[in-house]
C-alpha cells in the first residue's frame, strides 16, 4: 500500500501516520524528521534546509524532492509506504508521480486530516517534544515527571520550528495557499480520502482504517 497524508499543521498527521503504517505493515516516511536529521548533521543540504524551516517557510521544491527521492529508493520502501509532509505543492505531486511511475507503481490513496484553524493553533502552540527520542507531548498532557520524557528520560521542550503564534499562523497560511489545492488534484483522480481530525487519537485512527 502506498499512501500520503495531508492536512494543516497540528492535524495529527505524524501521530496517525505511525499508527497507520504499523497497522498495514508499511514504512512511515516523515519529511519533517528527515529535514531535522539533515539540519542536525550539519551538511550543506542541512544548512540550506535550516534557513527555511527556522523562518517558518516551506523548504523549496528542489531540495524537498531530492530528499524524498533518496528515501523512496531505500529497500524498506519497496513494499509500501506512508509519506507525511510530501507533497506540499502541485509541482511536488507531479514529481512524486514521476518517481512512482519510474518504479511501475502509483499511489493507492491520499488521506487528508481536516481540523479547524483554531484547533491547529492550540495543538501546535502547546506541543512539546523529547529532544532525544522525538516522542510528542502537549501542555495539556505533559510527561509524568517535570518535562522529562516518560520513554527515554530526555528533556522535553518546544520544537524549534513551533516557536511563536506568528510563525504558526504563517505556516498555516502557506498550507492554505500551496497545499490545499492538492485536495482537488487527488479528488479528480479518485484518490482523496477526507478524515475528520477532531476527537481522540483512537477515534481518528478508527476513521482512517475504516476508509482504507
Amino acid at each position: 500500500m502506498r499512501l500520503i497524508v495531508l492536512g494543516p499543521q497540528g492535524a495529527g498527521k505524524g501521530t496517525q501516520s505511525k499508527r497507520v503504517a504499523d497497522k498495514f505493515g508499511i514504512v512511515p516516511i516523515a519529511t519533517g524528521d528527515i529535514f531535522r536529521w539533515a539540519i542536525s548533521s550539519g551538511t550543506e543540504l542541512g544548512q540550506k534546509v535550516k534557513q527555511y524551516v527556522e523562518s517558518g517557510r516551506l523548504v523549496p521544491n528542489d531540495l524537498t524532492i531530492e530528499v524524498v527521492r533518496e528515501r523512496l529508493a531505500a529497500d524498506d520502501a519497496a513494499n509500501g509506504f506512508l509519506i507525511d509532509g510530501f507533497p506540499r505543492t502541485i509541482e511536488q505531486a507531479a514529481a512524486l508521480d514521476e518517481m512512482l511511475e519510474a518504479r511501475g507503481a502509483s499511489l493507492d490513496a491520499a488521506l487528508v486530516l481536516e481540523v479547524p484553524e483554531e484547533v491547529s493553533l492550540r495543538r501546535i502552540t502547546g506541543r512539546r517534544v523529547c529532544i532525544n527520542c522525538g516522542r510528542n507531548y502537549h501542555v495539556d498532557s505533559p510527561p509524568e515527571h517535570d518535562w522529562t520524557c516518560d520513554t527515554c528520560g530526555g528533556d522535553v521542550g518546544r520544537r524549534f520550528d513551533d516557536e511563536g503564534e506568528e510563525m504558526v499562523r504563517e505556516r498555516l497560511r502557506l498550507y492554505h495557499e500551496q497545499t490545499e489545492p492538492l485536495k482537488q488534484h487527488y479528488a479528480e483522480r479518485g484518490l482523496l480520502r477526507a478524515v475528520d481530525g477532531e476527537g481522540t487519537v483512537n477515534e481518528v485512527f478508527d476513521r482512517i482504517v475504516a476508509l482504507l
